[in-house]
């Protein structure tokens, strides 16, 4: 990234090779767990494995069906298809997952050079939101779909740079819908971006803001083509989901102060208290300013992020997903003010640097103390035959836990090492490919089922542990796998074989031969 003709010399967080350095190093939490340890991620490569294997495999059509059908959620699902037969599935996913902080880092700095002509010492505060809670949630194909919109619009600047509008409204339509089926999320969010940019831009030239929006509507109209897909993939048969729960403004605030979440609380809210400190310096500094652009675009994405409900078609967390990005943005938005000192720039960009090295370094311990987790757990899986019907029980919490377990979907590794049954997968018709039909597993056929409490917990759909032992179908089931499990009452499992432990948890096996059926019924009633 060199400078313009006239100014002064690049510095060295503004060089292409810093650029490309911090983009990769920001993988190396990922390079020693061999399954990123993000919580929806096994439950997805539960689903990934359905896809590839159910044609010729023996077992999944028993309990699954999938069927291909256009919808605005297919990033990682498309990706391992040439993947997969080359690397593996797991593999194949890790190296998926991997560029998803890359393409984070790189375009928050790539639109950071657009807008401000060179990036600021600043920039560097926004990149460990590449980490960011949805991130460690598990939205995969969210945080995909983020990345690259956040280098198409820095694309799209570029391009509006040159005065390329007619190459830019041709690579658009393609760039916009292959967006849109990575996750409907990111291609909205390169619209807000790119109107957000296109009212500046019709500003600059003259026009006010209250005519800005008709001149900048018509050069998004090549972002608008997914509006179609939209409507075919909502307007199919067995397509369902809730929307709602608008304007929760109590879990609103929590996604904000959650946005850097991991596994140690007071650092990680410290970490956010530092962007929030550079935030309000920019308000009131001599030295640091906002820029009108991006600040416009900030705002926009802040919007969105107070409109939306925090459910949208079955999927929760709607709103959560928006937060460090409508942050990231704001931070990329602000820059030195004209004069500003290089010798302050550079302490800056050296403590936003340590800042980004310190928040990498303790996601890349959490990382592996959660790999190391995982990798005792699944040990279980040693003592499960191929094509198994395994009931998983994952121990929870009826109150929020700031370092989550991350093993509620642990149970698809049954799908993904043993080709078998698992309980955890989610059932909302449009939202996926993958329906769960196996009715003798009843309640415990899919997602909550596989979450259980020592107590019931309220306005949660999950069974105690205690009730899931006493009612699941015996006959259903080959395995019980408990998972780190809250306390339970060891007569409820006197009719299971153990085959193996480690620690709190255990794997039993389901005998052929049940207890009186009598004998069950009265638990159950006691229970009840």
């Amino acid at each position: 990234m060199m400078g313009d003709s006239g100014r002064e010399p690049i510095h060295w967080w503004q060089t292409r090779w810093f650029v490309v350095a911090i983009a990769l190093a920001s993988i190396i939490p990922l390079l020693y767990p061999s399954i990123p340890p993000m919580v929806d991620l096994p439950g997805h490569m539960g689903r990934y494995r359905v896809q590839l294997d159910i044609g010729h495999d023996p077992w999944f059509t028993q309990w699954y069906h999938f069927h291909w059908q256009l919808i605005g959620n297919l990033g990682i699902d498309l990706l391992v298809i040439p993947l997969a037969p080359i690397f593996g599935l797991e593999l194949a996913v890790k190296l998926i997952v991997m560029t998803i902080p890359l393409l984070i880092v790189s375009g928050l700095l790539w639109i950071a050079r657009e807008v401000h002509g060179r990036i600021p010492a600043t920039a560097l505060f926004a990149l460990p939101l590449a980490y960011s809670y949805p991130f460690h949630f598990g939205f995969v194909n969210f945080a995909l779909s983020m990345g690259l919109a956040l280098n198409a619009f820095a694309l799209w600047l570029r391009l509006a740079r040159l005065n390329r509008i007619g190459l830019r409204a041709a690579l658009f339509v393609p760039i916009s819908c292959l967006i849109w089926l990575c996750h409907t999320y990111g291609w909205g969010t390169l619209g807000v971006l790119a109107f957000s940019a296109e009212l500046v831009r019709a500003h600059d030239k003259g026009k006010s803001w209250l005519k800005a929006p008709f001149m900048a509507a018509p050069h998004c109209l090549p972002l608008c083509v997914p509006m179609a897909l939209m409507v075919i993939w909502r307007g199919g048969k067995h397509v369902g989901g809730f929307t709602g729960d608008w304007f929760n403004w109590r879990l609103k605030w929590r996604w904000v102060k959650d946005i850097l979440r991991d596994r140690w609380q007071d650092f990680d809210l410290a970490s956010l208290g530092v962007i929030g400190l550079l935030l309000v310096k920019g308000l009131r500094d001599r030295t640091i300013t906002y820029s009108r652009n991006l600040t416009l675009s900030a705002l926009c994405l802040i919007a969105a992020y107070l409109v939306l409900p925090r459910i949208v078609f079955g999927s929760a967390y709607a709103d959560m997903r928006l937060a460090p990005f409508m942050l990231a943005v704001l931070v990329i938005a602000l820059r030195e003010r004209p004069g500003y000192h290089m010798r302050d720039a550079n302490l800056v960009a050296a403590i936003g640097l340590a800042f980004t090295l310190v928040r990498l370094t303790a996601t890349t311990v959490s990382f592996g103390m959660y790999a190391q987790t995982y990798k005792t757990e699944l040990a279980a899986l040693d003592h499960v035959p191929a094509g198994a019907r395994v009931l998983g029980l994952v121990g929870g919490h009826c109150r929020d836990v700031w370092a989550m377990s991350r093993l509620e979907h642990l149970p698809a590794m049954v799908m993904v090492r043993r080709r078998g049954f698992s309980n955890d997968q989610w059932d909302m018709a449009g939202a996926q490919l993958l329906n769960v039909d196996y009715p003798a597993a009843r309640a415990f056929a899919h997602d909550p089922s596989e979450i259980v409490t020592e107590r019931k917990c309220f306005r949660q759909r999950w069974m105690t542990i205690d009730q899931s032992l006493a009612w699941f179908p015996r006959r259903a089931f080959d395995y019980v796998w408990l998972i780190n499990p809250p306390r339970y009452d060891a007569s409820l499992a006197a009719d299971l074989q153990p085959v193996w432990r480690a620690g709190t948890s255990v794997l039993y096996k389901v005998p052929e031969k049940q207890p009186p059926l009598a004998e069950r019924e009265a638990a159950a009633v006691k229970l009840s």
